[in-house]
């Protein structure tokens, strides 16, 4: 492995096997070297791999005046989400997570402290991310010394879920105030289940989904059945009047439209989270 650039002491890029190239890790790599001397591979910690040219460039460029810490604190905690929450993330979160956790860092230093005015939301509606960013801040305290705030947490769980849909963090935020508008209407007419229940969570995780089509993808409609539409007006006919609500709420607030399958499906889940509910009171009882 030749090194094509020295980025800094600790990273350097080089070219893989099949010509594409990679940026290179390790303690001490680019310190006192040249281009076209060999990659120490003994010291090599780790490899990225970006198919991106454009953020390839800028994450050399981000990475140039990091120190080695941040860098690999960052790259373990983007391991450990892509292993735990078991789904493909954009490769755009190498080059905004890590430039994030410097940041936070570096404010924190300065004795910065800025809270996240969307904590209890993000916390709320993705679960899975916010307990990944816990741990994160567990790994960086263990790195660096430095404990950040809880706050911090849920941003990290922005940019995972950045990477999940492949967005922009200002659609994450308009995601996660429709998402929480939505919940708002439906539990001042619905009996919702307890939170940290798997039906809530499951009702949460389908709102994420839908916010995020509704702003960010164009309508689908399948090939409609009215026998069944009218089943669920009939059997669920107050679900199916509540996802109406839903409907003509983030139409007038968010100039999205939800499809006509959308509702159905939503009044569905209504259904069950509500029939969920009632069980769980009865057997109170």
């Amino acid at each position: 492995m030749i090194i094509g650039k020295i980025i800094n002491n600790n990273v350097v890029s080089s070219w893989d096997e099949e010509g594409k190239e990679i940026i290179v890790m390790g303690r001490g790599l680019g310190f006192q070297k040249k281009a076209g001397q060999d990659v120490a591979e003994d010291g090599i910690e780790k490899i990225f791999r970006l198919e991106s040219k454009d953020v390839r460039e800028r994450f050399k460029d981000l990475l140039a005046s990091m120190p080695l810490e941040y860098i690999q604190v960052s790259a373990d905690i983007i391991s450990y989400a892509r292993k735990n929450l078991n789904t493909k993330l954009s490769q755009n979160v190498y080059l905004t997570l890590t430039d994030h956790i410097g940041f936070a860092i570096e404010r924190f230093k300065d004795g910065m402290d800025f809270s996240n005015a969307l904590y209890r939301e993000i916390k709320r509606f993705y679960p899975q991310e916010f307990g990944i960013g816990m741990h994160a801040l567990s790994l960086i305290e263990e790195r660096t010394g430095i404990r950040l705030p809880d706050d911090e947490a849920a941003s990290i769980a922005i940019h995972l879920v950045d990477a999940e849909f492949d967005i922009k963090v200002r659609d994450t935020w308009a995601m996660t105030n429709m998402i929480q508008d939505m919940m708002q209407i439906l539990e001042k007419s619905l009996n919702l289940p307890p939170e940290d229940s798997l039906y809530r969570d499951r009702l949460a995780s389908n709102l994420k989904f839908l916010a995020h089509r509704m702003l960010l993808l164009p309508p689908v409609e399948g090939r409609e059945d009215y026998v069944f539409e009218e089943f669920v007006k009939n059997h669920c006919s107050g679900e199916y009047a509540l996802a109406g609500k839903v409907k003509e709420h983030v139409k007038e607030q968010y100039g999205c439209e939800m499809t006509g399958e959308e509702q159905i499906y939503l009044a569905l889940q209504l259904k069950q989270a509500g029939s969920f509910t009632d069980m769980t009171q009865n057997n109170k009882k």
